[in-house]
């Protein structure tokens, strides 16, 4: 399916879709929510992303999960869901920018579409993956990723954002997040190792090795004495013939 524009009304604000979501959820949205895992939370880090569901809107069966992409991810690409169609709804960029092949690039993956085939009951589980890349500029954040869930009868618009401060939790209907974390790698793009594992490491391979060497010795010796007493058992043998 060919991308298309993103549609300018799915995302008005925060506010305006908080609202929503209190009116076609209710109470029972407080209870219900959109879940986040992620393969890695580094920036800069490719990841896997998997947003899973178990509920409908107040029973109804879900038809549709519409996932915001946050500014400074640029490039989405989303699994194949057996039962659903994918799109990735596309928008133009503020400015554009140069790729890692030095093409210019004006858009951007805005949001991931998925449409069920056959709608969801509420109380059966489904999930969806995206690969992407987290930006290196969210170190230590809070990334938010919007969803709308759109049922056969009303819809969940999983868009609020805590205030600083604010816990989670009280937010009736919160938008998946992930907590970005800094990058284990130094400025060279090699593994951070920590000193005392380093010491470690190098500590027990000159263990390893000084066992190894006193092990031969021992062998050596133990040979040599060996030798020594064969030779004699010997000699003494054919004196006494």
């Amino acid at each position: 399916m060919n991308p298309r524009k993103k549609r300018p009304l799915l995302v008005s604000g925060v506010a305006a879709l908080g609202a929503l979501a209190l009116t076609f959820g209710g109470a029972a949205v407080a209870n219900a929510h959109v879940d986040l895992s992620g393969s890695s939370s580094e920036a800069g880090s490719s990841t896997l992303l998997t947003f899973s569901f178990s509920h409908g809107c107040e029973g109804s069966p879900t038809t549709a999960i519409a996932i915001q992409i946050p500014k400074g991810i640029n490039t989405v690409s989303p699994t194949a869901n057996a039962n659903w169609t994918v799109e990735k709804v596309m928008e133009t960029l503020e400015s554009p920018i140069t790729d890692s092949s030095g093409n210019e690039v004006t858009e951007r993956v805005g949001e991931v579409l998925y449409t069920t085939n056959t709608p969801v009951p509420d109380g059966i589980r489904d999930a969806f993956t995206l690969s992407l890349t987290l930006p290196e500029v969210a170190t230590e954040t809070t990334l938010p990723f919007p969803v709308v869930q759109s049922c056969e009868v009303g819809e969940n618009v999983w868009v609020e954002i805590p205030a600083e401060g604010q816990d989670p939790h009280d937010l009736d209907a919160p938008a998946p997040t992930i907590e970005v974390i800094a990058s284990s790698t130094d400025g060279d793009g090699t593994k951070t190792d920590a000193p005392w594992s380093e010491a470690g490491e190098s500590g027990a391979a000159a263990a390893d090795a000084s066992g190894q060497t006193a092990l031969i010795v021992t062998s050596l010796i133990v040979g040599a004495l060996g030798l020594i007493t064969g030779m004699v058992a010997l000699l003494r043998g054919r004196r006494t013939a």
